[in-house]
């Protein structure tokens, strides 16, 4: 018995006067076959492009702006509206070397929450500690740039209640009334726990560098350099910024730049 045929030259029949020769056959199953891996390509390609196309749809669009100076004129953009993680450790990079803050975000949670964005947003970055009174405050947070102040400086939010105490090396945002806690904020330089009853909420305490750093940064000008937001005036920085500030009072220290720790800043 003849073997089984396997192969496409055993199947092509033997050369006769009326057939097509098989060099001819090859030809046209090459082109047959060409033509049906073509489409079967095509096809796979289109399915591709297709599921990459349905892929990027599902995909969330970003409504951020595109530029971290750009969302600092936008308030109401929903990465403003991010909550922050428990706890998070926040490095200062100044003048006079690194420090860390550690938010608790149950001590407050709207003000950890907007200082925990200010800060990822790069709002601190390049400001001055423009009101340091010894045994008393390391205050800072008027931008430096007028632009960037006309957005921010009167943005109140809801208070805190007070969790914590406003012991030395605590942290907490200024404020005139109820309401008004904006961008400032302070370091508790000694034992301010009198301030827990006017309602200044601690959103965090310095957990490296106090001593080396903090109580180190320059106090020679106290209240003279802008003072607070409710005896002080702050409209000079207001207007004119850090070119003010570098102008009459060039030895203040100043804030480089803020990050979360881990943070891409």
């Amino acid at each position: 018995m003849k073997p089984p045929c396997t192969s496409l030259e055993c199947c092509t029949p033997a050369p006769s006067a009326d057939r097509v020769p098989a060099g001819a056959v090859r030809h046209v199953v090459a082109f047959l076959l060409a033509t049906t891996v073509g489409s079967a390509a095509c096809s796979m390609d289109a399915a591709v492009e297709e599921a990459v196309v349905s892929d990027r749809a599902a995909q969330p669009v970003s409504s951020a702006p595109e530029s971290r100076e750009t969302l600092l004129f936008e308030p109401e953009d929903p990465a403003w509206s991010e909550a922050a993680p428990d706890t998070s450790d926040i490095v200062f990079e100044t003048s006079r070397g690194d420090f860390v803050i550690q938010l608790v975000r149950d001590w407050a949670p709207v003000g950890v929450d907007r200082f925990y964005n200010l800060v990822r947003h790069g709002y601190y970055d390049d400001v001055r500690f423009h009101r340091v009174v010894p045994g008393f405050i390391t205050q800072w947070g008027v931008s430096g740039h007028p632009a960037r102040d006309s957005v921010w400086y009167d943005r109140g939010m809801p208070d805190d209640p007070v969790v914590a105490s406003n012991e030395r090396g605590t942290v907490a945002f200024a404020f005139t009334e109820p309401g008004t806690r904006s961008t400032q904020i302070y370091i508790s330089m000694a034992d301010n726990s009198r301030l827990d009853a006017q309602g200044f909420a601690p959103i965090g305490r310095v957990v490296r560098g106090m001593n080396e750093v903090v109580d180190s940064i320059y106090s020679g000008y106290g209240e003279e350099s802008g003072g607070g937001v409710r005896n002080g005036d702050q409209s000079p920085i207001l207007a004119s910024g850090n070119d003010w500030l570098d102008t009459h009072f060039p030895r203040l220290d100043r804030l480089v730049k803020a990050r979360p720790v881990g943070g891409d800043r």
